[in-house]
């Protein structure tokens, strides 16, 4: 293993060793099928990736994309409610993926039709209105709908329906099902038929363990009932997890619905779902609204309408997504040519995630303590009680839960791909991790909402990691992922360095390597480059990076870089030392995610420094690119010559390119473009740029500017500002300015280069890791982290309100002058951080007066004004704030 000889604990469970000591086969990949050929071939752009969130899409084989493609380039497909050729084409396609379906899940159309929906969402609405409810009355107390808490929102979500109709709904824990299969309770009164509905999860799409399918027949035969009450039970189940690695035989478990997403199945196409509804049931079901093609007959006059006869014809309104129906077959056949079925899939996947499971247990902290705590209702004994998903959370060395964003952001450095928080499913992650109703309202009131990055609120975990396993996934998948949490976790711990790895190198080793490995003891697990370019003669290349405004105040410096910035020398301290609180640094960022522009002093504008984050680059489909997807775009150099009213932008290899300041507002075309959820307007800064951007990144790129005329809001307000004086900001994530302060650079500085193995050269200099950090104002102080006791600073007549902290991602990883990435930076500053990964304050003008130009310096000092009450290095854990840095 990388990074030397690995902690006591750390040792990687051998492939083979647990393949021997399981007390029933276990079978890994397809027989004859080579899995690494399938993979090679089929699956050539997972290389250098491990996804391991096939439990929120699996992935699609390439021949499928092909003989699908195929299929639509040799033959036309016309709506299927026409009657010409293609249209007859388009029908019996359709019908034929039908039968395909229902074969898949053998039965046949003698028992079960298909409607084709928009998801498994939309299959689970579309019963909760078509169900022949009963309201209550005199007669009766009316239907109940019965659903388990261990059930995805989309099923929970069904009670507002039958709300609207007084229906009560019933939640119903996992354990209570399972003590009524026990006591086998039964209606009182058997010949009472009236409707109620149980819905549940074949398989839990939070902990993967899969409920029993015999539930089906006991439930609707009354030998089983949720609750004790008298009337006729159906039953609803929710395969969309279940079915996506394992075979549902229909002709035994005959659900009365089952709803499905075929992109969990096959990985494409997206968007098409479909509800199997079982023909005994279908006569029962109501149809309120009708849509194109399911009328027989209607009158536009008057109220009459005859629905269509068959099931499917009655309730697909509209056009369905026929071509992506057409998709379907595709599917089946590359599934069946690649694994031989489901059956195969349910194995292999198995025991991907038993010996997952098993090596997870075995990791233990130096002082005995496991790494992980694994949500389970299951020890992974059998196929038939859990589903190859793993739903954990990472415990330090003492026990305490690190927080799953911060797992999330170190196993994105590795480029493992994983999921995070409670994963649409409310129920099971209260049950799991101890969150009680009234710790869910309390965490709503701090701020979380479900989908962010607030991982732990008071200590508690608000949610967790998951990882699961498709039907392409690997042992050296596991194994890479393994080995990240080891080195995550137990070489931090026993004060070795992180191994590195590039994208390119995160596999792990080959089955025959895993092999040798040593196992580790099985224990019970815990439960529940920046470089100039070479000048051309139509722009000059000799800009410094460091430069004053031009223009406004002091001329253009001209001189080039000498050891000591005329930053350092205006400051006159050193790197780190201790001095009184003046400004050190200046940057601006002129193109997002791109490299900084050191200035010595430079105009203040209503959004920011002037021109900070005023562009940025998008790809061919107009999404904002960020280091995170793109580090080669901190290679990418801007030099603003306010004289010349240009930005001249370089890079290595490629002449320097000069873009105007501003928009020529008679040509310029404005459109719509998106940063951190905002609509902002912008406008094209011309081809030329465009394919010089290209040419670098070698992919389709263009460069957009902010609208010169267009207000963006900043979400927080500054305290005693009125709601007409919102504070505005440029292209930025979450406020005008980010601040970082010396002192506290310095100690992160000491702590890294502390930890390298050798100590014999520094790793990380100063303004190498001030850069990674990607502030505007870099302040000198008297102690590390005292930035975060400050309520606001003045600097001149400048007055600044202290947003808050800023909560850092994977991007403080990347060298700003290579382009690389080095994963200590991140595990470093969350160590050091109790886990929060806080660097910096964010902050914004309180007030400006734009009748005189206003100024930032280096050499300014700062006043600042501390907070009340503060505690040093603890901030509300509850707060979300997103990284600035881009």
């Amino acid at each position: 293993m990388a990074g030397g000889a690995a902690p006591r604990g750390a040792e990687l469970l051998a492939f083979a060793r647990f393949r021997d000591s399981s007390p029933q086969p276990l079978a890994y990949g397809y027989g004859p099928r080579s899995l690494r050929d399938m993979r090679e071939r089929e699956f050539g752009r997972l290389a250098g990736t491990v996804y391991l969130d096939h439990a929120g899409a699996t992935l699609f084989p390439q021949s499928q994309l092909t003989s699908f493609t195929n299929d639509l380039m040799e033959n036309v497909y016309g709506n299927p409610h026409s009657q010409n050729i293609s249209s007859k084409l388009t029908h019996d396609t359709v019908e034929h993926v039908r039968y395909r379906i229902l074969e898949h899940f053998h039965t046949s159309t003698e028992d079960y039709s298909v409607i084709f929906t928009a998801g498994s969402t939309a299959a689970l609405k579309l019963v909760a209105e078509a169900f022949p409810w009963v309201s209550p009355g005199p007669e009766s107390n009316g239907s109940l709908f019965c659903y388990l808490t261990d059930s995805h929102t989309s099923v929970v979500g069904m009670r507002k329906v039958t709300t609207a109709m007084n229906v009560t709904s019933i939640p119903v824990r996992p354990e209570d099902v399972c003590a009524a299969e026990t006591r086998g309770t039964a209606a009182s009164d058997p010949d009472c038929q009236l409707p109620h509905l149980f819905c549940y999860p074949a398989q839990s799409n939070f902990s993967g363990t899969r409920y029993p399918l015999s539930w089906i027949g006991e439930v609707k035969a009354g030998r089983m009932c949720p609750v004790s009450v008298p009337g006729k039970w159906f039953v609803l189940l929710d395969a969309a997890s279940y079915v996506s690695t394992s075979p549902l035989d229909l002709s035994v478990h005959q659900a009365d619905f089952v709803p499905l997403s075929f992109y969990k199945i096959f990985g494409f196409p997206t968007g098409l779902g479909a509800l199997l509804v079982n023909n005994r049931v279908a006569p029962l079901l109501r149809k309120t609204y009708f849509g194109g093609g399911t009328a027989a007959a209607y009158l536009a006059g008057e109220d009459f309408y005859i629905p269509r006869q068959s099931v499917a014809e009655r309730f697909e309104d509209g056009t369905i997504s026929f071509l992506d129906v057409i998709a379907l077959k595709h599917g089946f056949d590359a599934l069946e040519r690649l694994t031989g079925g489901m059956e195969n899939i349910k194995q292999h996947t198995f025991t991907l995630a038993r010996y997952t499971y098993t090596a997870l247990c075995a990791l233990r902290y130096p002082n005995g303590a496991p790494v992980v705590r694994i949500y389970s209702d299951s020890e992974f004994s059998s196929p038939e009680v859990q589903g190859p998903v793993i739903n954990f959370n990472v415990l330090d060395h003492s026990g305490n839960i690190i927080g799953y964003s911060q797992v999330d952001k170190m196993a994105s450095l590795y480029n493992i791909h994983v999921r995070t928080g409670c994963f649409c499913n409310t129920g099971a992650c209260q049950r799991h991790l101890g969150i009680s109703d009234e710790m869910v309202r309390k965490h709503l009131e701090a701020g979380h909402v479900c989908g962010d990055d607030v991982d732990l609120i008071d200590g508690h975990p608000t949610g967790s990691v998951r990882i699961s396993f498709g039907y392409m996934s690997t042992l050296e998948d596991a194994q890479a992922f393994l080995r990240f949490i080891i080195a995550m976790q137990l070489h931090q711990c026993d004060g070795q360095p992180l191994p590195q790895t590039t994208p390119g190198e995160v596999g792990a080793p080959s089955e025959s390597e895993a092999q040798d490995a040593v196992p580790a003891t099985v224990d019970r697990c815990s439960s529940s480059p920046r470089e100039d370019a070479p000048t051309d003669s139509g722009v000059s290349n000799d800009l410094p990076t460091t430069v004053a405004a031009v223009g406004l105040r002091p001329p253009l410096l001209m001189a080039t870089r000498t050891q000591q910035t005329p930053s350092e020398k205006a400051a006159g301290v050193l790197d780190g030392g201790l001095g009184p609180r003046v400004i050190t640094n200046l940057y601006l960022y002129p193109i997002k995610s791109c490299a900084a522009f050191e200035v010595t002093e430079w105009p203040i504008g209503s959004q920011g420094l002037l021109y900070d984050r005023s562009w940025m680059v998008v790809n061919h489909n107009g999404v904002c690119l960020s280091q995170k997807q793109e580090p080669r775009l901190c290679l990418i150099q801007p030099f603003i010559d306010l004289q010349q009213k240009i930005m001249v932008i370089k890079a290595k290899g490629m002449e320097p390119i000069a873009v105007p300041l501003e928009e020529n507002g008679e040509r310029t075309q404005i459109c719509q473009s998106k940063v951190c959820a905002d609509r902002v307007n912008t406008y094209n800064c011309g081809e030329k740029i465009s394919s010089w951007l290209s040419r670098f990144f070698g992919h389709p790129c263009q460069l957009l500017k902010q609208s010169s005329n267009f207000q963006r809001s900043a979400k927080k307000r500054v305290k005693d500002q009125s709601a007409g004086s919102t504070a505005t900001l440029s292209l930025v994530n979450e406020a005008q300015y980010l601040l970082i302060n010396r002192p506290s650079v310095l100690e992160l500085q000491q702590q890294l280069n502390a930890s390298d193995a050798n100590g014999k050269e520094e790793l990380f200099p100063m303004k190498e890791l001030i850069s990674r950090f990607r502030a505007n104002i870099i302040t000198s102080g008297t102690s590390p982290f005292e930035e975060e006791t400050w309520d606001e600073i003045s600097v001149g007549s400048l007055r600044f309100q202290v947003l808050g902290p800023c909560h850092r991602c994977q991007m403080i990883c990347i060298n700003q002058q290579t382009g690389q990435r080095n994963q200590n930076v991140f595990q470093k500053l969350s160590e050091s951080r109790a886990r929060k990964v806080n660097f910096g304050v964010y902050l914004t003008h309180t007030s400006l007066d734009f009748s005189s130009p206003a100024f930032l310096s280096v050499g300014s000092q700062v006043l600042p004004v501390l907070k009340e009450n503060t505690e040093h290095h603890e901030l509300p854990a509850s707060t979300k704030h997103q990284d600035v840095i881009s």
